[in-house]
This record gives C-alpha cells, sequence and structure tokens, in this order.
C-alpha cells in the first residue's frame, strides 16, 4: 500500500536536497517512489509544483518517434514527426500520475513564501531505514497516511534534528 508523507522544509533547495537523497535510497532498494513533488509559493500568492517527472516533454518524445514511423509508412515523415510531437505533448501534459496536482496545490497555499513543501508518494519502503536517512534534514510535517505511531515517529525524527 502506498504511503503519502508531505514535509515542509525552510527552502525549495532544502527539499530538492532531501528528493536527491530519496532518489538515491530508490537506487538502494529501501524505497519505491510513486511521486516526488516540490511545491512552492511565490511572494505574489501563486503555487508552483516542480514534478519529477516532466510528462510533456517525454509525452512529446514518444510522440515524435511514433509519428515518425506512421510518417515513413505514408511516405510523409516530417509531417508524422510533428502531428506525433504534438500529440503527445497534449496527451503528456493532459496525464497525471502520482499525487494529483490540485490536492498539493491546495496543501501549499498555506505555506508562507520562500518555504517549500515535499510530498513523496511511496509505495514500499523500509520505514526504519528510511526514517533514519531523512531525520538529518529537519522538516515539519504537514501531511501523512501513515498511521499515528508511525506519523509520531516521523515528526519526533524531523524535530530532533531541527533542535540540533
Amino acid at each position: 500500500m502506498s504511503s503519502l508523507i508531505s514535509i515542509i522544509y525552510p527552502s525549495e533547495d532544502k527539499a530538492e536536497e532531501v528528493r536527491k537523497r530519496l532518489i538515491e535510497l530508490q537506487r538502494e532498494y529501501l524505497l519505491t517512489l510513486g511521486d516526488a513533488v516540490i511545491a512552492t509559493k511565490t511572494d505574489s500568492g501563486k503555487v508552483k509544483l516542480n514534478q519529477l517527472i516532466n510528462l510533456t516533454a517525454s509525452g512529446a518524445a514518444s510522440g515524435s518517434f511514433w509519428g515518425l514511423l506512421v510518417g515513413v509508412l505514408f511516405l510523409n515523415p516530417l509531417i508524422g514527426v510533428a502531428v506525433g510531437a504534438a500529440s503527445g505533448a497534449i496527451s503528456g501534459a493532459l496525464s497525471d500520475v502520482g499525487i494529483n496536482d490540485n490536492f498539493m496545490k491546495e496543501l501549499a497555499r498555506g505555506l508562507q513564501p520562500g518555504n517549500a513543501a515535499l510530498f513523496i508518494l511511496a509505495k514500499e519502503m523500509t520505514e526504519d531505514k528510511v526514517l533514519k536517512e531523512l531525520s538529518p534534514f529537519g522538516g515539519t510535517v504537514l501531511r501523512t497516511s501513515l498511521d499515528e505511531s508511525k506519523e509520531q515517529l516521523l515528526r519526533d525524527a524531523l524535530q530532533q534534528a531541527s533542535v540540533a
């Protein structure tokens, strides 16, 4: 079962540092990420999401390949690439994988400008080892789908780093 964890950090750089560490933990097979998104709030109040995967770009690349293939079959590869890239980019932009964007934006509206929230969707994790790796970064838990005892362990570990 997937777990959703959102943690507030004092800056986008700190949240990015934690996200990079999570990716390293995934390479070490301690965690399987479904998504990891950083949300920030500008001085004007607009919420910006920094997605782990750019679906528009990957959709355009995939669409270009299939468009080229179809274009070669019908003897017009340039039109095929253009149509394929456009349709791939549109489908990538319209698809949402992982954490719901509206949910993240709603929670991030409460952020102070300059702060960042890291939203983590963990499909599987070795909780004690991941917690040990995240605790030195500190942060404040915004929301989780963990049970109360595990959420309290996370809060305590992050708070210890903030005090130290």
